[in-house]
C-alpha cells in the first residue's frame, strides 16, 4: 500500500509539474533557448577566460558578456542580411503571372501527359496535367497568409522585445555560471537520483554542445558553398543566397532534408527564370543547379556529417531515420528539426536510469 501511495503521489506531482510547465511555456521556452545559446557560446567563454596578458585576464562575467554580444552580433547580422532578401523574393513571387508559367511549361507538360497516357496513367476524368499544375501554383504562389503575418508584426513588437531581453539576461548567467542550469534541474529531482541526474546532465551538455556548434558550422558552410555554386552557374547573387539559406536550414534534417531543400531550390530557380526558353536555357540551368546540390551534398556526407553525428548523436542511421519520420508525423517540419537533439536527450536519460532493460542497453551502447 505504501509503494502504491508513493506512485500515486509521484504521478500527481508529475501532472502538476506538466501543468505548470504548460502554463509558463513561454518562460520555459526562454530558458531552453538560452541553454542552447550558452552551449554554443561556451567554448568562446572558456577561450577568453584562458587568455592572459601579463597580470590581466578576463573575469568570467566579462567573458560571458563579450560572448553574449558576439552571439547577438551574429544573430543581428544574419537577419539584417537575409530578411530583406526574403521579403523582396516574396514580393517578386507574388507578382508572377501564372499564365506565363504555364506558357513556358506547355511543351514539357504535353510530353509528360503523352508519357503518362502511354502507361495508362492519368488524372481524374476530364482533368489535365496543366489544370493540376495550375491549381498547385495558385496555392504555392499565394502569399496572403504571409502578408497578413508581416502586416500584423507590429502588434508583436512588445512581446519580441520582452523575449529578446529575457533570453539575453538568462543566457548571460548561464554563460557566467555553467552549473546554473544543471543545479536548477537538480532541484526538481529526488535526492536519491541527484548523482545520476548530474551524470546525465553532464553527458547531455557535452553531446548537445558538439551537436549545436557542429550544426551552426554545417549550415554556414553549406550556405556559402551553395551560394558560390549557384552564382557560378548563372543565378543572381541574391537569389543564390536565399536558395543557399533554404538548402542549409533543411540540411539539418538528416536524409530527408537535402531532398526537400533541393526541391524548394529548384522551384525557386524556375520561378525566378520564367523568361527563359525551357529546353535551350531553363533546363540546362536546372541541370547545373542539380550538379551544385549534389556536389555540396557529397561534401556534406564525406566531411561535415561524420564530424557532427559521429561525435554527438552516436546512433545507428536507421534509428535516426525512424526518429525523424516519427517527429515529422507528430510535429511537422519543426519536429523534424528538433528530432535529433530531443532524441539525444532521451537516450542519455534512458541510459542513466533505465539501462537494466535490453532494448535501452542496445540503443545507448555507444553513448
Amino acid at each position: 500500500m505504501k509503494s502504491t501511495g508513493k506512485y500515486i503521489i509521484a504521478g500527481i506531482g508529475l501532472i502538476i509539474l506538466l501543468v505548470v510547465v504548460w502554463y509558463f511555456k513561454n518562460i520555459v521556452a526562454y530558458i531552453l533557448i538560452s541553454a542552447v545559446f550558452s552551449l554554443i557560446g561556451r567554448p568562446l567563454v572558456d577561450l577568453l577566460e584562458r587568455i592572459r596578458i601579463r597580470r590581466f585576464h578576463f573575469p568570467r562575467a566579462l567573458a560571458a558578456l563579450i560572448t553574449l554580444v558576439v552571439l547577438w552580433g551574429l544573430f543581428i547580422t544574419f537577419f539584417s542580411v537575409f530578411v530583406p532578401l526574403i521579403i523582396n523574393q516574396m514580393e517578386e513571387l507574388s507578382t508572377i503571372d501564372r499564365k506565363m508559367i504555364m506558357t513556358s511549361l506547355e511543351e514539357p507538360i504535353r510530353r509528360i501527359e503523352e508519357f503518362l497516357r502511354g502507361y495508362n496513367i492519368g488524372l481524374e476524368e476530364g482533368a489535365t496535367l496543366e489544370d493540376y499544375i495550375t491549381s498547385k501554383l495558385v496555392t504555392l504562389l499565394s502569399f496572403s497568409v504571409v502578408s497578413k503575418i508581416l502586416g500584423s508584426a507590429a502588434s508583436f513588437i512588445g512581446n519580441i522585445l520582452v523575449a529578446l531581453f529575457s533570453i539575453s539576461f538568462i543566457t548571460f548567467f548561464f554563460l557566467k555560471d555553467e552549473r546554473l542550469f544543471v543545479n536548477g534541474v537538480i532541484l526538481l529531482v529526488p535526492t536519491k537520483h541527484e548523482e545520476g541526474t548530474h551524470h546525465a546532465m553532464s553527458s547531455i551538455k557535452r553531446l548537445l554542445m558538439r551537436y549545436f556548434i557542429g550544426i551552426f558550422l554545417q549550415i554556414t558552410c553549406i550556405i556559402i558553398l551553395v551560394t558560390i555554386g549557384l552564382t557560378i552557374v548563372g543565378l543572381g547573387f541574391d537569389k543564390a543566397l536565399i536558395i543557399g539559406l533554404i538548402v542549409g536550414l533543411f540540411n539539418v534534417i538528416p536524409y530527408l532534408g537535402p531532398y526537400i531543400g533541393a526541391f524548394l531550390g529548384i522551384l525557386l530557380g524556375i520561378a525566378n527564370n520564367l523568361g527563359m526558353e525551357f529546353y535551350p536555357q531553363l533546363l540546362p540551368m536546372l541541370g547545373y543547379m542539380m550538379i551544385v546540390f549534389i556536389t555540396v551534398q557529397i561534401i556534406d556526407n564525406v566531411l561535415f556529417q561524420p564530424l557532427i553525428y559521429g561525435t554527438s548523436v552516436m546512433a545507428h542511421p536507421l534509428e535516426i531515420f525512424i526518429v525523424i519520420l516519427a517527429a515529422g508525423y507528430l510535429a511537422g517540419v519543426v519536429g523534424m528539426f528538433l528530432a535529433i537533439p530531443f532524441y539525444t536527450v532521451l537516450r542519455v536519460i534512458a541510459k542513466e536510469f533505465f539501462n537494466q532493460y535490453k532494448l535501452i542497453k542496445k540503443l545507448t551502447e555507444n553513448i
